[in-house]
């Protein structure tokens, strides 16, 4: 067994903070868990979810030496999905668990803010064994590999049935970095889940990582004066001197306690943006989870485990106040002590935190003082104005062009292009019903990491031609919704469609007609083709700079898709089209109402950016009248901007 020295009184609070989980009426332990804020308990969803997976609601108890009598809990939330059955995946095992008496007084975990996985070295687990009254149990261990995002592995102790739950703590920061997961079945060493798991569990993540904050930052109750922030200051981690250029374990905990009182930011780019720029525009090393808190971001702001200089936290912090103020906050007392801690330092630190300034385009769209248009109408993301965007890259297989290959890209709105995040690339593809189950997950993914409160992220769905009647506007990300909320995406978000033929080059045609069209004083539908003529390539290469072609039928085949190539031909790159049919026998009222209903969106938008947002609302008032009728219920969007053109990519097919 591996030994590491380790401060004594670390060890003891996190000994006090370390609890076991039982039945309400007595028994044999579940497994451990410990405080990680006031009433809350962290533990793996595994302990729990034999007992409770048939009620949630059930009364368990929470029990230690230190505690006294069980505490009766109940689960809050766990990440585990319902439908699994054998072991939980690493990111899904975990659990938080409440108190139902909010006045009991116990010790609280330090829990690392340090997104970077924890160094291959030493640390210690604790936890508790069933062996008649449960007993405590600990061991140092050595950190081996990394499984994933989330995961530890070590080897050479031998753990007991029951410690899954328990802390696992490293010496030299003083600070939780992980929850004891499994061990190896009939061998020695382990799993652990690291920290920034935690970060799954969504809003229920901020508010209980607050308290957590809250709390160590409050007047010590229990501890006397050896806190573990006081005991962290004398850490091979804390560095050997202290001045005002380093950021100690105090100004940590100062920092992250007035961040708690901070509004949460509303997305993971405000985040990510200000810490990047706080770090002088270079990137957080390694492929870390998206940071989802003001807390978070504090915690990009490590190299090698220990803190950067106190300019980049300063700078942060004052980053922070700005954002909040351009919001309409108030973030006064955060300022007041950035204010403060600047005394001392040297004139250049000042001079970088006194006149912070956000990166462009950070500022929130939707605000006090933004003129009423803005306000309604949320305009697309261009290269030029920035913004996030989610692609979805459909590929029908040669030889099967019923079925699909799959890929997910982010553009966070930068000039440096999109990125790859997920996708299903070989193998026998995927056929069209199943599409929206296998990209469910990577999607909602995808959106938290550009989504922000004031504007969700737009779907593009690129796709050729022939299958532009895909109705990606009905698709769901979830399979049960909820009744105060559209399930559909093209309610809740902005969803176009792209030609995935256009990928890797920007034809001449597109771009001037793109061009032109981004700089016509008005925009005009136009029907394809022309009632009672077939379609023509010089009908779409003749339209004005203005000019929409709307058709009333299915743009991926018959005389629709015959249209739909001559537009995309002529370098139209917006255009509107009926997925749902068309009359065998010409047109009929509904395609006059759809030539009428598309003409006056087009008419209210002040420029072609406006329109995939104003057809969402339209979507939206769908949704809410149940208008089946409706002109726009099965209307799509083409919106193809050639100044994001699709990357191309050389695809080889696995045998």
């Amino acid at each position: 067994m591996p030994e590491y020295a380790h401060d004594p009184f670390i060890d003891d609070l996190a000994r006090s903070a370390t609890v076991h989980l039982l039945p309400a009426g007595g028994g044999t332990m579940w497994g451990s868990g410990f405080f990680v804020a006031p009433g809350w308990v962290l533990t793996c969803a595994h302990v729990l979810r034999p007992y409770l997976a048939r009620d949630r609601e059930k009364v368990f108890h929470v029990g230690s030496d230190r505690l006294g009598d069980p505490l009766p809990a109940r689960l809050a939330a766990w990440l585990v999905d319902d439908d699994l059955r054998d072991d939980i995946p690493v990111e899904q095992d975990l659990a938080l668990v409440r108190l139902l008496d909010d006045d009991v007084e116990h010790e609280c975990v330090w829990l690392s803010d340090c997104a970077e996985p924890p160094a291959a070295s030493g640390a210690v687990v604790y936890g508790f064994k069933p062996e008649g009254c449960p007993e405590r149990w600990h061991s140092a261990i050595d950190i081996r590999t990394y499984d994933g995002s989330y995961g530890l592995r070590f080897s050479e102790v031998e753990f007991p049935k029951g410690v899954s739950g328990g802390p696992v703590l490293d010496p030299q920061t003083g600070a939780v970095v992980a929850v004891m997961k499994s061990r190896r079945i009939e061998r020695d060493g382990g799993r652990a889940i690291a920290l920034p798991a935690l970060r799954r569990f969504g809003d229920l993540y901020r508010t209980v990582l607050a308290e957590h904050d809250r709390w160590h930052g409050g007047e010590p109750r229990l501890r006397g004066y050896n806190t573990w922030v006081d005991r962290q200051q004398n850490l091979p981690a804390a560095g050997l001197h202290h001045t005002p250029e380093q950021w100690s374990p105090y100004d940590r905990r100062t920092a992250l306690n007035l961040l708690a009182a901070v509004p949460g930011p509303g997305g993971v780019p405000p985040v990510a943006k200000l810490a990047r720029k706080a770090r002088g525009g270079i990137a957080p090393p390694g492929s870390l989870p998206d940071p989802r808190t003001w807390r978070d971001g504090h915690g990009l702001l490590y190299e090698a485990h220990r803190p950067m200089p106190a300019i980049a936290f300063l700078h942060y912090l004052k980053l922070v106040v700005e954002y909040e103020r351009g919001r309409g906050g108030d973030p006064a007392r955060l300022d007041a002590w950035v204010n403060e801690r600047l005394r001392g330092v040297p004139p250049v630190v000042h001079t970088v935190v006194t006149e912070a300034r956000l990166p462009e385009g950070l500022l929130p769209v939707l605000g006090p003082g933004a003129p009423e248009e803005i306000l309604t109408v949320l305009p697309y993301p261009t290269v030029e104005r920035g913004g996030a965007v989610v692609t979805v890259e459909l590929e029908p297989l040669s030889d099967a062009p019923d079925r699909f290959y799959w890929r997910i890209r982010v553009h966070d709105g930068d000039r440096e292009g999109s990125r790859p995040v997920a996708e299903e690339c070989s193998g026998e593809g995927v056929a069209p019903a199943e599409l929206i189950r296998r990209l469910r997950r990577p999607l909602s993914t995808a959106f938290q990491s550009v989504d922000t409160d004031d504007c969700p992220a737009p779907l593009e769905v690129a796709l050729p031609a022939d299958h532009f009647d895909t109705a990606v506007h009905r698709w769901q990300l979830t399979e049960i919704g909820r009744l105060y909320r559209s399930p559909y995406l093209g309610v809740q978000r902005r969803v176009v469609l792209r030609d995935l033929d256009r990928r890797g080059g920007v034809d001449p045609e597109w771009r001037e007609r793109w061009d032109g069209l981004m700089a016509a004083e008005e925009l005009a539908a136009v029907p394809a083709p022309l009632p009672g003529k077939a379609p023509r390539l010089r009908h779409f290469t003749e339209l004005e700079p203005g000019a929409v072609p709307v058709l009333c039928r299915p743009a991926g085949r018959g005389v629709g898709g015959a249209a739909m190539r001559n537009a995309l031909e002529a370098g139209h790159g917006v255009a509107l089209w009926h997925t749902d049919g068309h009359p065998e026998h010409g047109c009929h009222d509904f395609c006059v109402a759809l030539r009428a209903g598309a003409a006056d969106l087009l008419g209210q938008a002040k420029d072609p950016t406006e329109l995939p947002d104003r057809l969402r609302r339209i979507r939206e008032e769908i949704s809410d009248s149940k208008d089946a009728q409706h002109w726009a219920e099965g209307v799509a969007m083409l919106y193809d901007d050639p100044g994001r053109p699709l990357p191309d990519y050389e695809r080889v097919d696995a045998p």
